[in-house]
């Protein structure tokens, strides 16, 4: 096959599908409109997220058999239109789900003990042990939407915290943590987002959803950044429904991060950047060195078991 590369990924990747007889050529430099030109070359694609694979794009790829994303999720593909078009649509779902665990677990523990902070503080010359006094995760309830691959990690993760874990998946029918919402609301300290974005999970955090805790809360978002409204989220953190806030993704951050900084952030990003009580990182929780490796082998497990007619 001649398989195209769109996005960098992991080395070994594209040194063994050369070595499986396969010619992969890369685009990492090329606009959209530059690969729409030469697309119809190609039966594979290698992407991570840098554009969205839509039905006038599948159009110009007459000879597709495949795309591979180099991530969790498939929201940058049109899959529907692709299974159209006897397309197979693969990902790494589990490539990275450990990295996000421990992303999400080294946030939580540092928005805590208020470590970034205290650090701040110290390098500043100044010594505030009170001021900067933890809090324990040890009997803490901790509600996670979204029980695949990074959700069942991160609970793994926590069971040497004597924490109490409750689950909801909604595609899910049994597994060992299953528990109705209405239990993360009446019972969770804590909640930590593991899911795709969807029709129903766009904006799932809002105003209405943070009401229905009966406790005020600490959130955890490395999923999507369109998961969470972050209007409503600043005004819970405001009034107190919500203490702190863990953010590896940002509702804006499909605008260039970059670009919107020079322009002006919105003023809900002031907020949260000049918060003590927000840990902010640039979508990076899954992206680990052992994670890389890991994504190559099993897309090259994927394509290589594939076999197109």
């Amino acid at each position: 096959m001649r398989i195209l590369f769109i996005d960098t990924v992991y080395p070994f990747l594209k040194e063994k599908l050369e070595k499986h007889h396969n010619i992969c050529d890369t685009a990492y430099e090329k606009s959209k409109l530059e690969i729409e030109k030469i697309i119809s070359d190609y039966d594979g694609i290698i992407i991570r997220s840098r554009f969205t694979i839509d039905k006038q794009f599948i159009n110009k790829a007459k000879r597709l058999k495949f795309i591979a994303r180099a991530g969790s999720g498939l929201e940058n593909i049109d899959v529907e239109y692709a299974k159209m078009k006897d397309i197979k649509c693969f990902n790494a779902a589990n490539g990275n789900s450990q990295a996000v665990a421990e992303h999400a677990l080294g946030m939580l523990l540092t928005l805590l003990n208020n470590l970034n902070k205290a650090d701040k503080e110290v390098r500043n010359g100044k010594w505030k042990r009170e001021e900067n006094r933890g809090i324990e995760l040890a009997k803490k309830t901790i509600g996670i939407i979204g029980f695949g691959n990074t959700g069942s990690a991160f609970a793994k993760l926590l069971q040497g915290f004597d924490i109490k874990v409750l689950a909801y998946d909604k595609y899910l029918k049994k597994h060992p943590f299953r528990n109705v919402m209405e239990k993360i609301y009446a019972e969770a300290n804590i909640v930590s987002l593991h899911i795709p974005l969807t029709d129903d999970t766009t904006y799932l955090v809002n105003d209405q959803f943070i009401n229905k805790f009966k406790n005020s809360i600490y959130l955890i978002n490395t999923s999507r950044g369109k998961c969470v409204n972050t209007k409503s989220l600043v005004t819970a953190l405001k009034n107190g429904k919500i203490k702190g806030v863990c953010l590896d993704v940002l509702e804006y951050e499909k605008d260039s991060f970059e670009q919107l900084s020079a322009k002006g952030l919105p003023e809900e990003m002031i907020y949260l950047t000049q918060s003590n009580n927000s840990i902010l990182s640039p979508h990076i929780a899954g992206w680990t060195k052992e994670s890389d490796a890991r994504i190559a082998e099993i897309l090259l497990e994927k394509i290589t078991t594939y076999a197109p007619e």
